[in-house]
């Protein structure tokens, strides 16, 4: 089974107040296809097109008391009860109030389809092992939630980046080591703290979503990863709508190709096809009954860039 662990989905015309989220570069027809900032489409059917050739993907809510923002809960529960053999929804929780955000726990862990919690401490303005983010994130590993941190400091320029750095997980992981996590982004631009963090910790993950477009970063990335001994880590996410499944997966299998006529060293392949089939669900704990469906157009577009 294809897993991508790091989507996101949004309403086209709801305010979102996130730079990043908000606007990317993009040739706009309504504007002659000129490339004005236009706003990623992330609608649910443009994210079922560009989900190929997934089985599962995970669809990431938002919760910003800080910023007031939000990827309402209610949208995440909706898209994924109409697509319930496609999609998994994490929903955003924002700790910074503490009740609010046990209740919200409470909800998201009651609702069907939604199967973990993310945050973003640099996007809510707390630190991550502060006293009420503990409580929070203890009661989640009671209800056998995963955890997604989203370090958040590309979302806007209001985000603190003295709250993503992936050392200061570390304190979480040893006080509630029942708790399963991944560090979006590899933890970029903290890498090699994510890395020995992997290391470090037997349920902490991280996906590669985002580091694929800028392939010398991700060869990088993964290629210490490797030399570290800890790519059994590392999940697959292609970052929707920000890039597709099928891209992603793409410029995977071509990461070598930067060592081609060099004495670098490469990753071997099989450790990156790996990353792509990885059973992300079993390691997160989270149950499906989805038959897989993708491998063999991995296989294709894998042997399409051999």
């Amino acid at each position: 089974m294809i897993v991508d662990c790091h989507t996101h989905i949004w309403e086209r015309d709801a305010p979102l107040g996130l730079d990043r989220l908000e606007s990317v570069i993009a040739a706009d027809p309504k504007d002659g296809g000129n490339g004005r900032e236009a706003r990623a489409d992330a609608s649910v059917e443009q994210h079922l097109i560009a989900g190929k050739p997934v089985d599962r993907s995970f669809v990431l809510g938002f919760k910003s008391r800080f910023l007031g923002t939000e990827i309402p809960a209610e949208l995440i529960v909706k898209s994924v009860r109409a697509n319930p053999d496609r999609l998994i929804g994490f929903a955003g929780i924002d700790p910074t109030d503490l009740q609010e955000a046990l209740d919200d726990l409470m909800q998201a862990h009651a609702e069907v389809g939604i199967e973990g919690i993310t945050v973003s401490p640099a996007a809510q303005d707390f630190h991550p092992a502060d006293s009420r983010a503990m409580q929070v994130f203890a009661e989640a590993a009671k209800l056998q939630m995963p955890l997604l941190l989203d370090q958040g400091v590309h979302f806007t320029t209001a985000s603190k980046m003295s709250f993503a750095p992936p050392v200061l997980l570390d304190e979480i992981a040893r006080d509630i080591p029942a708790l399963k996590m991944v560090v979006a982004h590899m933890g970029y631009p903290w890498i090699d703290e994510c890395i020995v963090l992997l290391g470090r910790h037997s349920n902490i993950y991280a996906d590669i979503s985002g580091l694929l477009h800028r392939p010398w970063q991700a060869f990088n990335a993964l290629l210490s990863a490797y030399q570290y001994g800890v790519m059994d880590k590392l999940l697959f996410g292609s970052d929707f709508p920000y890039g597709s499944a099928a891209t992603a997966i793409e410029a995977l299998f071509r990461l070598n190709q930067l060592a081609t006529g060099t004495n670098l060293p490469t990753i071997p392949r099989q450790f990156l096809a790996a990353i792509v089939e990885r059973d992300a669900l079993g390691l997160l704990g989270i149950e499906s009954s989805v038959s897989t469906t993708a491998e063999k157009d991995v296989a294709l577009l894998e042997t399409n860039e051999t």
